[in-house]
């Protein structure tokens, strides 16, 4: 492993599950962690999610080969310019958010002359904190690196090993195409899931007991999802909203035609629709992307 020292700037559930995941499967690598809020660096240092948490971010970059920012998308930019006159010229800048294109600006900016290769681990859970990471959040999950072009090979080579060895498969993907791809896997359903659960609580003619009360399955797992941290999904929406609101108006017209069919009792159209998305499913599970078993055999931690 080319790294020996990684600063991991952010401790909640990423954060958090990439120091416990070093340790376990990394335990040759030095690691230190920061985090803006006091409380939150208190209980990173119980759970010892780091081998050394800092009261400073540029204490905890000051001997980094590899730094990871681990917090919001918004908060990128201000987190990187905090440490830039402590970053050592030769240390790798990464990330883990989900929206490439606009965290890479934001980065590069706050830091014109360190090597910048932003990743996006497709890895998490619905819960926040340092109290949701265990170590092997990222094993078989996929790990997306987008290099900027022109990209050092030895530094970008040694990024894609330490996922690998993280135990996440790592893909290589154009920003852009990440942002495009991910507003239709991640992002659309995450949208979707907040307004179900909103649109429940609103309504007048439904108690807030009732629903609870009642939710079946498929609520159920809208409400797990709407449970994700709303400051991270606030950041995501604004940061990739132009290829989120492309996937959204194809979204709504999608909806339309379904609402046609229902309307004009078109059941062979709702039929095929519905085996349709019914195979994509099962291709999930063949993937290995996901389990037929409920919590996908997770339910210790919840895992997504």
């Amino acid at each position: 492993m080319s790294f020996t020292n990684v600063a991991i700037i952010g401790l909640g559930l990423l954060g958090g599950s990439i120091g416990l995941a070093v340790q376990h499967y990394l335990p040759g690598i030095r690691t230190t962690g920061y985090d803006s809020d006091a409380e939150t660096r208190r209980r990173a240092g119980d759970r010892r999610l780091a081998d050394r948490i800092c009261e400073s971010a540029t204490e905890a970059v000051a001997e980094a080969d590899l730094v990871i920012f681990c917090v919001p998308p918004g908060a990128m930019g201000e987190a990187a310019a905090e440490i830039a006159e402590a970053l050592p010229t030769g240390a790798v800048v990464s990330d883990v958010g989900s929206c490439k294109q606009s965290i890479a600006k934001a980065l590069g900016d706050a830091l014109p002359d360190h090597v910048i290769i932003p990743a996006h681990p497709v890895a998490g859970t619905e819960n926040s904190g340092p109290d949701a990471g265990f170590a092997s959040l990222f094993q078989n999950r996929w790990c997306i690196v987008t290099p900027p072009e022109p990209c050092d090979l030895l530094k970008l080579t040694a990024l894609v090993e330490f996922w690998e060895a993280l135990g996440a498969n790592v893909e290589i993907m154009d920003a852009e195409h990440h942002d495009l791809v991910l507003a239709v896997t991640s992002h659309l359903p995450h949208l979707i899931a907040y307004t179900i659960v909103g649109t429940a609580s609103d309504l007048e003619d439904v108690t807030e007991s009732e629903v609870i009360k009642y939710s079946a399955g498929g609520f159920r797992d809208f409400t797990r999802i709407a449970a994700s941290d709303p400051t991270m999904w606030r950041d995501v929406f604004l940061g990739n909203k132009d290829a989120v609101l492309t996937m959204l108006q194809r979204f709504s017209e999608d909806i339309t035609a379904l609402q046609r069919a229902i309307r004009t009792d078109n059941g062979d159209a709702l039929f095929d629709h519905f085996a349709r998305t019914r195979d994509i499913r099962r291709s999930i599970i063949e993937e290995g992307q996901d389990d037929a078993r409920p919590d996908f055999g997770r339910a210790d931690h919840g895992e997504e």
